[in-house]
């Protein structure tokens, strides 16, 4: 071994003068100071700690409440000098800590109606507790502060509540089922041309896609309430204006009618067309959001056979969706490889790559002659990286040919319906076929592992982007949007790969949570939604009750559907009030109790279809055994015979 330089002490002599002397002097101050301080933290911690135990005792003898420490098994509690019982594991008699003071629960702000702010309301726990094992929270707002009130949509919520037979179940239900009509129904006109301004939740804007997903559940219930129908028409309406004045926009402030004061968006967007700032809250170009509008329609008409939303400015919404659609439609470069128009333009100034589009705002090239739309964003608001979103293409299509048909249908019957509509119908059902071949001429990949599959985004040149994100529309939900029924061969593809971790790089498993997250939130947290849609589009009982049980578990015993769930960390999660997630639950407990009650009733129950509920007396157990007592009597002509029998015998 080298001996040390000969500039160096013996490393066996620990020198403090020869340290101190290496030191810059303009650190000797440092030193110094640090060597006091150390001296003083040890004085007054050690030399003095006969004197802390006295103050303490004297301070324990006269305060009401008992100091306690955290007791891990290590040691056991012993009785301090004023008699009561002190939490000691670690022996440190003279470091008293200060007492537990029952804790409050935190304050919670109130809004300009004196009613609690539900964002900061939603995120604590309320009495009372579900009689389950969970002991989930009860999180409706005070009857007064409730945004919307529906006597059907409590008579539902009081059926599931008796029926249902896991008590956090039906405690998710009772606080999932009517939290659109309690917290996000911000302003409602009534009368001949309604209108309704539905908030996402937590934040002050209406999303086209959100408000529609958020009201769906109460489709069935809207036949037999006239407010509930009048709530519909409402939103059509609003969604109307939005639609006409900027079609290529996602997120819009509230009516200037309704005098609600609302928040600019904070983000630094440029964008073409450009937008009004008064009226816009996001502009980001989705087809999704479009095929929303169409479907709030159809679906409220197809459930009521209320037609009366169409008017002239419906039509004029439609055709300038239609007309956002042919400009989406052009591909990057003409025939010969020249650069045509871009009519849309999008760019953010962000660090995330997500929130903005790349080659000066206009996205990535797609090619010619595919039939497909593109779509600059995806339903949970990030870029796309290949244009054509195979998910939005797919529910733009359905829609286009529900859109068709009711057309088809009114003609004769709906005055306001130009001599046209017959022409135009047909042009709008091959738009949806012309999207549908599309996709199964593009939007389908050989995969290596799963065989074919329905890809996520295509460019038309051969690129391919092979995932699924939690957000609606999205490759699991297919069979929900009616694009293809749940035994699909290529389908069937589909779902093993994108819920399998191998398959699809955004599922994510942990120790606490799984499911399918996306690039919003990042590679940690997962979203209940891909659980409550999976459940929706399996036909596999035992996946069904697992998906019921993860969901049921990740509410942070707070009762609601969040955002997104920390996949390892039980009581991390994101957005407390995410109004579209708690609607898709409630949706889907529907559904269950409809098609499969024997999953959430229990053995031999019987269905239970919210579009048959009017407002009842009787509870619904006592209805069903009422019913099943009557199947049970004999015809009135063979009870005759036989009470005349009997008065002949007696």
């Amino acid at each position: 071994m080298l001996p040390p330089p000969a500039s160096s002490p013996n490393r066996n002599d620990f020198n403090v003068n020869h340290i101190i002397r290496q030191v810059r002097p303009q650190r000797q101050k440092i030193l110094l100071g640090t060597v006091v301080l150390l001296f003083f933290y040890f004085f007054t911690n050690v030399f003095r700690s006969g004197e802390r135990d006295q103050t303490s005792s004297v301070f324990e003898s006269s305060f009401p409440y008992t100091f306690q420490e955290a007791d891990r098994g290590l040691s056991k509690p012993h009785v301090a000098k004023s008699g009561k019982t002190v939490e000691d594991p670690h022996g440190l008699r003279g470091i008293k800590r200060l007492p537990k003071i029952p804790r409050k629960p935190p304050s919670v702000p109130l809004d300009d109606r004196g009613c609690p702010e539900y964002a900061s309301y939603s995120a604590v726990r309320h009495e009372p507790y579900s009689d389950g094992p969970l002991g989930l929270a009860f999180q409706r707002p005070d009857a007064k502060c409730r945004t919307y009130k529906s006597d059907l949509v409590e008579q539902v919520i009081a059926d599931m509540k008796e029926l249902l037979a896991d008590k956090d179940l039906a405690r998710l239900f009772e606080n999932c089922f009517p939290n659109t009509l309690d917290t996000t129904i911000r302003w409602h006109k009534s009368g001949h041309d309604p209108q309704t301004f539905i908030v996402t939740g937590d934040i002050n804007a209406e999303w086209l896609r959100d408000s529609q997903k958020q009201i769906a559940p109460y489709l069935p219930l809207a036949k037999h309430d006239s407010k509930l129908r009048e709530l519909f028409r409402g939103a059509i309406n609003t969604q109307v204006d939005y639609v006409i004045a900027h079609p290529y926009c996602n997120a819009f402030h509230p009516p200037s009618q309704s005098g609600i004061q609302f928040d600019f968006n904070n983000a630094e967007d440029t964008v073409f067309p450009r937008v009004n700032l008064y009226t816009v809250f996001e502009c980001k170009y989705e087809i999704d959001s479009l095929a929303s509008f169409l479907a709030l329609s159809n679906d409220y008409y197809a459930a009521t056979g209320d037609s009366s939303f169409i008017t002239n400015s419906w039509l004029k919404a439609l055709a300038r969706l239609l007309r956002t659609l042919s400009e989406q439609a052009v591909p990057t470069y003409d025939e010969e490889g020249h650069k045509q128009m871009s009519y849309y333009s999008f760019v953010r100034r962000s660090n995330t790559g997500t929130e903005t589009l790349n080659l000066g705002g206009v996205g990535n090239p797609v090619n010619r002659n595919t039939s497909l739309i593109r779509s600059a964003f995806r339903p949970s608001d990030d870029a796309t990286i290949y244009q054509f979103f195979i998910p939005g293409n797919a529910f733009m299509s359905v829609e286009l040919k529900k859109t068709a048909n009711m057309l088809k249908a009114l003609i004769g019957k709906e005055k306001n319906l130009p001599q046209t509509t017959a022409d135009f119908a047909q042009k709008v059902e091959e738009l949806s076929d012309d999207i549908r071949a599309g996709i199964l001429s593009h939007g389908v990949y050989d995969h290596p592992v799963f065989g074919k599959v329905f890809a996520y985004e295509v460019d038309g040149y051969g690129s391919v982007s092979i995932m699924d994100d939690a957000n609606t529309p999205s490759l699991l939900s297919l069979p929900d949007m009616g694009f293809v029924e749940a035994d699909n061969p290529v389908y069937k593809n589909t779902r093993k790969m994108i819920l399998s971790k191998n398959g699809n790089p955004y599922y994510l498993k942990g120790e606490f949570f799984e499911g399918i997250g996306g690039p919003h939130i990042g590679t940690r947290f997962a979203w209940p939604m891909s659980h409550i849609v999976g459940i929706r589009t399996s036909t596999d009982d035992a996946e069904i009750a697992r998906s019921l049980d993860i969901v049921k578990k990740s509410t942070a015993d707070l009762g609601l559907m969040h955002e997104s769930v920390n996949v390892d960390l039980p009581h991390s999660y994101t957005r407390s009030w995410f109004a579209w997630c708690n609607s898709e639950f409630a949706r889907t407990l529907l559904y269950l109790a409809e098609h499969k009650p024997h999953l959430i009733f229990g053995k031999g129950s019987v269905p239970y279809i919210a579009s048959d509920v009017e407002l009842a007396t009787h509870s619904v157990k006592e209805k069903a055994a009422a019913k099943d007592s009557s199947d049970l009597k004999e015809p009135p002509v063979v009870a005759k015979e036989k009470n005349a029998l009997k008065q002949q015998q007696s």
